[in-house]
């Protein structure tokens, strides 16, 4: 689901940037769309490993 999101977030901040923010430049929408991407995959990362984290510590 983690790649899912992460695939699915470049193209809608891609599309945000060319219509919204009106962005020329292809290189912009590009680090753009790559930083978003690569942020929802950290942040999903982060909050499942805390999740697993509290989890292991119910158990004990």
């Amino acid at each position: 689901m983690q790649e899912l999101l992460t695939a699915v977030t470049y193209p809608i901040v891609w599309l945000i940037c060319s219509h919204i923010l009106k962005i020329e430049s292809g290189l912009a929408k590009l680090l753009i769309s790559l930083t978003a991407a690569i942020l929802v995959y950290v942040l999903i990362g982060i909050r499942l490993s805390h999740k697993e984290d509290k989890k292991d510590n119910e158990d004990r």
